[in-house]
């Protein structure tokens, strides 16, 4: 490697954005969270301390640290000293149950786990099946607690020495995929992956240095995670958890510029009794995520954040994650598009065979660019799989429409082929949606004898409606061709989700073929 690559790829580090950061604008407010507020020189100062404390206890280059925290400055503080220090951060949704905590700690090989005090009786079941893990570090301990406390390890010696062999190419996190079909797989995403992925987002959204963001999504989400890596020396505050009153509060009183909420959470904020009380012209950015915001719901979004430009990012893990996004002039026009690629991301909408399909008709979205993750983690076969062709296969279907404005149809995986003719859930679920009585629902294929599948709608109810199963498929073949329509329909008290609130298709298909044994 010549000197002026090195200089290149350590200029993308995750680190050196902190220190660059720290250099530029030491005495800036960096991150705020509850009464604790600190610079980018003291944010520094306790990452620096926290890489050269892990270099003392043994952990070097490209060894696995996992944590799982709450919404916090620890958690910013052990992303960025697990950088410095050369090794690979592995963020652990504390919601999984303790199978799958047990199966990311110990395929991903953490040599050490930074962990909520509260969170503990979760890991105590597994402590003893997870050997690899040599030190544990408690956030929040009690006195008298066996593992290491966190604050405490900053009064200890620490001499940090920068790694000089690190560079961009270098993987920087682990993020666990959910899931849904198996066993979740690790992306490894790159130090280059997750600065490439914020300079995208600065360029698209036309950030700069008065940014002000709110993070209420957890960081251990690669959504939330990924904006502490817009390199324009901004301002964050992080709330623990998502309560509308307390985000209006902190909007007023921070001034903030910039706030991404998932669409439910945007609806709770706009028909909270009490938002006509609060100021929120500070607010210039609005953007939502994980599925799409109805017109309806934009409008009223205006209306409350009159100086917000709204904005649809669309992406996965795999991708550090944003690919498209919708921008604010096409909000309504295009209001169920993704939008189109963000800059130095390259998409493809293809057929099996790997050939580009027309305009309009539906096909598989196929990635390559420099925020494509390196790998997933000791897994070559899904690898291998997943980047045939040269390209990153998203199990996204979608078509494209003449102005280049991209569609999600639905997942790959949960399309039904009936009779030949294939059917996608997605488009089932939009049309059931508009339903007065239908809370939220699902739509699943189940095994036909003559037509080989066909659709089956899982529904709940809102509170005190009346629904029956012939309402929901008279109301489908009002919508819908005949074929689409369900031939089934359950009615439950609530869909199953996995940790991350995705819901879990394959668990209901399994609940469908229980009924019929």
């Amino acid at each position: 490697m010549t000197t002026s690559s090195l200089s290149v790829s350590r200029s993308m580090l995750i680190g050196e954005h902190l220190r660059r950061s720290a250099h530029r604008t030491p005495d800036k407010e960096a991150y705020i969270c509850g009464e604790k507020r600190l610079t980018y020189r003291q944010m520094e100062k306790r990452a620096v301390h926290l890489a050269g404390w892990l270099q003392g206890k043994g952990i070097d280059y490209d060894d696995k640290a996992g944590f799982m925290l709450f919404n916090g400055l620890p958690f910013i503080e052990i992303f960025y000293g697990v950088s410095l220090a050369g090794a690979v951060g592995v963020p652990i949704n504390f919601r999984l149950n303790s199978d799958e905590l047990h199966y990311i700690i110990t395929n991903s090989d953490c040599k050490i786990l930074f962990i909520e005090q509260k969170l503990l009786p979760l890991f105590e079941p597994i402590r003893n099946q997870c050997p690899l893990v040599q030190e544990i570090v408690v956030i929040d301990g009690d006195e008298g607690l066996e593992f290491e406390d966190y604050e405490s390890l900053y009064d200890e010696e620490a001499n940090f020495v920068p790694y000089e062999c690190l560079n961009g190419d270098d993987g920087a996190l682990i993020m666990y995929t959910s899931g849904t079909t198996g066993l979740p797989k690790g992306a490894v995403l790159t130090h280059h992956n997750l600065s490439i992925n914020g300079m995208n987002q600065v360029m698209t959204a036309g950030l700069s240095a008065d940014f002000k963001q709110l993070i209420v999504a957890p960081l251990f989400h690669i959504a939330a995670i990924s904006t502490l890596l817009y390199p324009i020396q901004g301002t964050t505050v992080i709330h623990q958890q998502f309560n509308p009153e307390q985000v209006m509060k902190t909007i007023e009183e921070e001034r903030i510029t910039f706030l991404f909420l998932a669409p439910t959470m945007w609806q709770m904020l706009v028909t909270h009794e009490h938002i006509g009380n609060y100021d929120l012209t500070s607010m210039t950015r609005c953007s939502a995520g994980s599925a799409p915001c109805s017109v309806a719901l934009k409008e009223k979004v205006a209306r409350y954040f009159p100086n917000g430009e709204f904005r649809d990012p669309f992406g996965q893990t795999e991708m550090s994650p944003v690919t498209t996004c919708l921008n604010p002039e096409d909000s309504i026009r295009k209001n169920m598009s993704v939008g189109k690629p963000v800059v130095n991301v390259e998409v493809r909408v293809v057929d099996e065979q790997m050939n580009d399909v027309p305009l309009g008709e539906i096909g598989e979205i196929v990635y390559r660019g420099p925020t494509l993750m390196k790998e997933y983690y000791k897994n070559p076969e899904a690898t291998e799989e997943a980047f045939r062709g040269g390209w990153f296969h998203s199990g996204d279907l979608v078509r494209m429409d003449d102005e280049g404005f991209i569609y999600v149809v639905d997942r790959k995986k949960d399309m039904i082929i009936s009779g030949g003719e294939n059917i996608y859930p997605a488009e089932i679920e939009q049309v059931l949606m508009k339903h007065s009585a239908i809370q939220e629902c699902a739509v699943i294929g189940i095994p036909d004898h003559k037509w080989g599948e066909s659709v089956k709608a899982v529904i709940v109810k809102k509170s005190g409606a009346e629904l029956s199963e012939g309402e929901v498929v008279h109301f489908c073949q009002n919508h819908l061709a005949s074929y689409k329509k369900p031939k089934v329909v359950e009615f439950i008290d609530a869909l199953p989700r996995n940790a991350a609130g995705k819901i879990l298709k394959k668990a209901l298909r399994q609940a469908d073929e229980t009924m019929k044994s």
